[in-house]
């Protein structure tokens, strides 16, 4: 799995490739806390490079929202495909979860 970050107006844009399993799911946390710190509390994560999700990086997704919540920040995800999006639709996460088709709209979304 490798992270890009980059931001645009004020919001942090991770854009991730690979897999996201148990092994490197801790990194994505460890990113958003380290975000907190610097108190950055808005961020859009791309998945559009991810060719698969285990549930740890479904439950580190979870707990970054959870821990931008408490400042009042929001996490949005943008080009979720294929069997990615299978597991967002299984575990019921698309109504937890803001998802995106685009960038443009995910950062509009924090207006």
């Amino acid at each position: 799995m490798d992270i890009n970050t980059r931001t645009k107006v004020d919001i942090v844009i991770l854009d991730i490739s690979g897999e996201i399993d148990l092994y490197n799911a801790p990194e994505i946390k460890d990113i958003i806390n380290k975000l907190i710190d610097e108190k950055k509390y808005n961020v859009v994560i791309n998945l559009q490079e991810v060719s698969y999700i285990d549930s740890s990086g479904i439950g580190a997704l979870i707990s970054s929202l959870s821990n931008l919540k408490k400042y009042q920040g929001g996490l949005k995800i943008i080009n979720v495909f294929a069997s990615v999006r299978k597991v967002f639709e299984l575990t019921k996460l698309t109504s937890f979860f803001e998802i995106f088709d685009s960038e443009d709209e995910a950062i509009s979304s924090f207006s």
